[in-house]
């Protein structure tokens, strides 16, 4: 595991040389280096210097290495426009930095400290590279959702380490029968993935956040929150039992709140924030019943949101490169004068909504599964919540794609090769991963 980390921080030079692309490269070349690393183990492997990987460490680190590589890709325009390229790439090394420690770290401490560090560089894409000046405080609202929950869970730990004298995730099989302790551990993965009523620093910085803030926002910060949870959910088995199913009340009618609050969006971007709040709380559902479908459904449905929400944004953003508003009432007719783009907005749109032969579909069979088995009263919310999901995303497809058009819009032209193939490297792993399922399903 070292390796990698070594190799990123040899990056750190090579982004202020002024090399955007070949820096791109090197990023793609590690993703597939990786990739040779894979594990069928739920036992930690290639351990090295207190860092190793199972498959739940393995497939986020792989998606976190994907969604950085593609972040880069889609954003050409900074490197173009010369706006501060060379430290865009250093806040891209840092932040994939601080990604592959949280994931890899087999230490409950190691792992609290970059998960808070991770923190800083998409701070920085966010007041740094945004739109409008509200980027200030939707910077404000992400940090300080996070800074308050993060102490009391540094406290629990320091609790848990007096208690049983080790934080290795390995040796981590006490359960703590405490309620106070286990609201304090869990409440920043809460925010971060993000439960419903602690969802509002969301849609708030995605919509000002660049393409690339975004993109990370949606691929891999909301992945933290569930792998947390699938980390110290084993600690908390006897107080879960008895209050978990308050969360999994909170997810679901959350989940079918917030599908409704996507169908009266008028922002595109705000519309895809939403959505990621309503099938992060399918996945918060699933982990909260601590049962294996669940747990598995999970990890699936957090990679399949990473490629699919990541990949809406980027088409969010072709359009908003073109156009210059992401509001839906001017986005109309694209299809007239963009179909070859159509096309991708129909396979993303249809992804989202769980459509075979996406992994989404995979994920919700999984975790519907398991919230059923937890109780039979789900079924109510789980249909509304997967009949709504349809809906909003045929809702942003059609009204995106058809209608009348803007008469400003003759001077769009077609998209970039660039674009294309941004666009079908998020959605190939989507729809192929689903052939090599039984990796992910090893377990059940």
């Amino acid at each position: 595991m070292m390796k990698f980390l070594i190799s990123l921080i040899f990056l750190i030079p090579l982004c202020f040389l002024n090399l955007f692309w070949l820096v791109q490269f090197i990023f793609f070349v590690l993703s597939f280096l990786f990739m040779l690393n894979f594990t069928f183990n739920h036992m930690f492997m290639y351990i090295s210097y207190g860092l190793g990987c199972d498959l739940l460490s393995f497939t986020l680190i792989l998606l976190s290495f994907w969604i950085c590589s593609l972040m880069v890709l889609a954003s050409e325009k900074i490197f173009k426009l010369g706006n501060y390229s060379d430290l865009f790439l250093f806040v891209m090394v840092l932040l994939l930095l601080s990604l592959y420690l949280t994931f890899s770290s087999m230490n409950m401490f190691i792992f609290y400290l970059f998960f808070e560090i991770s923190l800083v560089p998409t701070l920085m894409l966010i007041i740094g590279w945004g739109y409008q000046p509200e980027r200030i405080e939707a910077g404000m609202y992400l940090l300080f959702y996070t800074l308050l929950v993060s102490l009391p869970m540094m406290i629990s730990i320091f609790y848990y380490y007096e208690s049983f004298g080790t934080l290795e995730f390995f040796l981590m099989g006490q359960n703590l029968n405490n309620v106070f302790v286990y609201f304090c551990m869990i409440g920043v993965f809460l925010v971060k993935i993000p439960m419903f009523f602690v969802h509002l620093w969301l849609p708030k910085a995605h919509v000002e956040a660049p393409v690339s803030g975004s993109m990370i926002l949606a691929g891999i910060m909301l992945k933290l929150g569930g792998y947390g949870l699938l980390r110290v959910m084993k600690l908390f088995i006897e107080v879960g039992v008895k209050i978990n199913f308050i969360f999994i009340v909170i997810s679901l009618v959350g989940g079918f709140l917030v599908s409704l609050i996507c169908i009266r969006q008028s922002d595109v971007k705000s519309l895809i924030a939403y959505s990621s709040v309503a099938h992060m709380g399918l996945a918060l559902g699933g982990i909260m019943t601590l049962n294996i479908w669940g747990f598995w459904g999970s990890l699936v449905m957090m990679l399949a949101h990473g490629l699919c929400s990541s990949g809406l944004f980027c088409l969010a953003n072709i359009t908003y490169e073109r156009l210059g508003s992401r509001s839906l009432y001017l986005n109309k007719g694209l299809i007239n004068i963009m179909p070859s783009l159509s096309l991708w907005w129909f396979l993303l749109c249809s992804s989202n909504m769980a459509a075979p032969p996406s992994l989404n579909l995979l994920g919700e069979i999984m975790l519907i599964n398991s919230l059923i088995s937890f109780s039979s009263l789900s079924m109510v919310f789980l249909s509304l919540m997967s009949f709504f999901s349809a809906v909003y995303s045929l809702f942003l497809y059609s009204f995106s794609q058809h209608g009348k058009f803007y008469s400003g819009m003759f001077s769009v032209y077609q998209g970039l090769l660039r674009e294309y193939l941004l666009l079908f490297l998020h959605w190939v792993p989507l729809n192929v991963l689903v052939v090599k399922s039984e990796y992910l399903t090893l377990w059940i």
